[in-house]
C-alpha cells in the first residue's frame, strides 16, 4: 500500500514546515489529490491518522480536495476531462489521450496553532 509512504511524506512536509515557522499543533491539512494520481483517499486518511500519532499533526483533520483529470486528444486536438488513464476521448472516442493534469498530490495548506 503506497498510501502509507504518501502519508509519511505529508508528515515530513508538516515537520519541515514546523521547523521553518515554529508551531506546536496542526488542526487541519488541506491536501490536493489529482483524480488520476492513483491514490485511494480513504486508505490515505487511515494511514495519515496512524503516522501522525505522537506528532504535531496528531488529531489533525485531513481535508482532501480532488482535482479533475485532464488530457489532450491527438485525433481531435482537444483538451478533455479524464476519469481513467486509458479511457477514450469523450469528444471523439479516439485514442491516445495524453494526460496533462490530475496526476499530482500536494499539501495545499495547513491550519496551525
Amino acid at each position: 500500500m503506497h498510501e502509507m509512504s504518501l502519508a509519511e511524506s505529508v508528515l515530513q512536509h508538516i515537520e519541515d514546515a514546523a521547523r521553518r515557522d515554529p508551531f506546536t499543533k496542526v488542526s487541519t491539512v488541506w491536501l490536493e489529490i489529482g483524480q488520476l494520481a492513483g491514490v485511494e483517499p480513504d486508505a490515505l486518511a487511515f494511514c495519515f491518522d496512524a503516522v501522525t500519532r505522537g506528532t504535531v499533526a496528531e488529531g489533525a483533520r485531513l481535508d482532501i480536495i480532488t482535482l479533475p483529470g485532464q488530457g489532450w486528444c491527438e485525433p481531435c486536438n482537444q483538451t478533455v476531462p479524464m476519469t481513467e488513464v486509458f479511457d477514450p476521448c469523450p469528444q471523439c472516442g479516439g485514442y491516445p489521450l495524453q494526460v496533462t493534469g490530475g496526476t499530482a498530490m500536494r499539501v495545499k495548506e495547513l491550519e496551525v496553532r
